[in-house]
């Protein structure tokens, strides 16, 4: 019998991607609108790339099971 398809969870799969090594990345928030009033750190600190803590990453991984 054939394995049956899971449906990628549209949400999940434009907020999250997969790293070489397994791991679940993802943008910080706070990077869109109203940038003027807030401070430069905050900003630099959105800027990179966070990891999902490994308690959150196989709940996020069946979401998006074909990334």
């Amino acid at each position: 019998m054939a394995k049956i398809k899971v449906k990628t969870h549209s949400g999940a799969k434009k907020r999250f991607k997969l790293t070489k090594s397994g791991k679940v990345k993802y943008m910080h928030t706070n990077k869109r609108h109203r940038l003027t009033q807030k401070s430069n750190k905050r900003k630099r600190l959105a800027r990179v790339a966070g990891i999902a803590c490994e308690n959150d990453a196989p709940a996020i991984k069946k979401l998006i099971p074909y990334k």
